[in-house]
């Protein structure tokens, strides 16, 4: 067998109910939950368990929800004595990936991922920003349509580069569903409207990204003991200094999901592991490269599968 990478899920993943059935198996898995509550100062494990789905859904409750989930499920598969020879995460998941790679404390982490939450709402007024997924077209192309409507005065950039074919804008409202159009006209099969509160991963959140610093600042990051894939390059990063200005950047950043795959199959990653709630990753992977295998563990159900498939 070639090497492991566990990929960890970002926001939009969420679900009320999501990881109690490994908390709830698993006492490392269910301390998780219990770190996160005295941490934050909230009842956010009640939240994870019970919704309501919109309170849920909410950026800053949405991404240490996220997080914490995903580091309980960790915490059951390294149990099992599952163990990753990369991780990456997709925006939020980075975060959970440098966890699991030991660059961050969970607890520090739950924290920064509140505040990094916060700082993205407030960052640009609701309603203003926007993203759709356009399907269908080159990036190439795609990075025209951006540049054209932006000359014009509005702002739209490449978000989420996730898949051949399967790539998020954001930027202004205005100038997303100006690039929507173009798009559609220069080729893209459908552009799908996103629900989210702001326009992520554009240069309209760099005023959060210069209130999160102070946050990171506040906070240990170490060396990371695997090596994770960064967002912003879809490069291997292990320094402690390197990965705070990566995770600063990423706020106003694209990223680089399809990029960071391919990389990890060049490094000699044959088996993925989503490790948290849905399958997103594993079916964007799988349009990647389909003769890799994916295993997506977010219940103890599909955990015992997959450990007892990668055990074989």
């Amino acid at each position: 067998m070639g090497k492991i990478a566990f990929v960890f899920p970002g926001q939009g993943s969420q679900t009320v109910g999501m990881g109690q059935s490994v908390a709830g198996a698993n006492e490392k898995a269910a301390a998780v939950f219990q770190k996160a509550d005295e941490k934050l100062g909230m009842d956010l494990s009640g939240l994870i368990q019970n919704g309501p789905l919109d309170k849920l859904t909410r950026t800053e409750n949405a991404q240490p929800a996220l997080l914490s989930v995903s580091t309980a499920i960790l915490q059951a598969l390294q149990e099992a004595g599952i163990h990753a020879d990369f991780t990456a995460g997709h925006s939020l998941g980075e975060y959970s990936a440098l966890v699991a790679a030991g660059a961050l404390s969970f607890e520090d982490a739950v924290y920064a991922v509140r505040k990094r939450g916060e700082y993205m709402d407030e960052a640009f007024p609701n309603g203003a920003g926007a993203m759709s997924a356009v399907l269908g077209l080159d990036r190439g192309v795609l990075e025209e349509v951006a540049e054209e409507v932006s000359s014009e005065g509005e702002t739209v950039q490449l978000a989420n580069l996730n898949c051949p074919g399967q790539i998020v804008i954001s930027g202004t409202a205005a100038g997303i569903e100006k690039a929507g159009a173009l798009a559609k006209e220069r080729g893209a099969k459908r552009v799908l409207p996103l629900q989210v509160s702001g326009p992520f991963h554009s240069k309209l959140m760099e005023p959060a990204a210069e209130k999160f610093k102070a946050v990171l600042d506040g906070i240990a990051i170490r060396d990371a003991a695997v090596p994770v894939i960064a967002n912003v390059d879809a490069e291997v990063e292990t320094g402690a200094v390197d990965i705070k200005a990566k995770l600063i950047r990423q706020l106003y950043s694209p990223v680089l999901w399809e990029d960071s795959v391919k990389k990890m199959i060049s490094l000699g990653v044959d088996t993925f592991i989503e490790v948290g709630p849905g399958k997103v990753l594993s079916g964007l992977i799988r349009k990647i490269d389909r003769s890799v295998k994916t295993y997506a563990v977010q219940d103890m159900e599909t955990l015992e599968a997959a450990v007892g498939a990668l055990q074989k």
